[in-house]
């Protein structure tokens, strides 16, 4: 369940919120652009680099947009790609579209549905318009090899100068997720947090909060833990 206490930016129209890393994204993007339906608000979710194509929802032109907008759902939006995704839309379109809703949510690098990752030289594609960034990780990674756990492998090893079979902490999961090569890339000026998703069993939630102590502490980054089960899940 998502709150507007624990995500101030739902009770407020106007955001472009972007979200980066792995471990439930799409499912966080998703809740969220319920959340938001729900409210009446003319909710537009999309990708700057690529999405799972949704079953409904989605928005193929202007018209079905104006049309799921009217009966009170949100918006998915994006050029049909392989393997059942959806790519960027055009900038021009995609900038008309977010001009007219009240909460514009992308996804906005991926993960190969890994809990944790590192992004690439070309990663995250963060739109100018963006004012909101959240780094996303599962909390199933902790506790697990690199290697079993983070997408761009490479990158995660140099980051946190250390091998493969390093065992993920609450202590490498922070710096991952506060690092300006990490989970902070390009985020600039942006407002800036961390959703640790799977908060789903004691353990995890013992770890998960041992991460966000860290991060407040160490690096002055705030977050939260979230947990879906499986019916809300993307």
């Amino acid at each position: 369940m998502l709150s507007e206490k624990q995500f101030p930016f739902l009770a407020e129209k106007g955001h472009v919120v972007s979200l980066v890393g792995g471990g439930g994204k799409t499912t966080l993007l998703y809740a969220f652009a319920r959340h938001c339906a729900a409210k009446g608000w003319r909710v537009l979710v999309s990708t700057t680099t690529h999405i799972r194509q949704p079953g409904e929802n989605y928005a193929a032109d202007e018209a079905a947009l104006a049309s799921l907008w009217a009966a009170g759902r949100y918006a998915v939006a994006g050029v049909p790609a392989e393997q059942g995704k959806l790519t960027a839309l055009p900038p021009e379109q995609l900038t008309c579209w977010m001009a007219q809703a009240d909460m514009v949510l992308l996804e906005a690098d991926g993960a190969k549905r890994m809990p944790c990752k590192v992004p690439a030289a070309h990663e995250p594609v963060l739109l100018p318009e963006s004012d909101i960034v959240l780094a996303v990780a599962g909390l199933s990674a902790l506790g697990r090899p690199l290697r079993e756990v983070c997408f761009r492998l490479e990158q995660a090893c140099a980051l946190l100068g250390a091998a493969p079979e390093t065992l993920l902490t609450p202590e490498l999961l922070a710096r991952l997720l506060a690092s300006e090569k990490g989970g902070r890339k390009l985020v600039g000026n942006r407002r800036f947090s961390v959703v640790l998703n799977q908060a789903d069993a004691p353990a995890r939630i013992v770890a998960g909060e041992q991460t966000l102590a860290l991060l407040h502490e160490k690096y002055e980054v705030q977050g939260v833990l979230a947990y879906f089960d499986e019916r809300e899940r993307a």
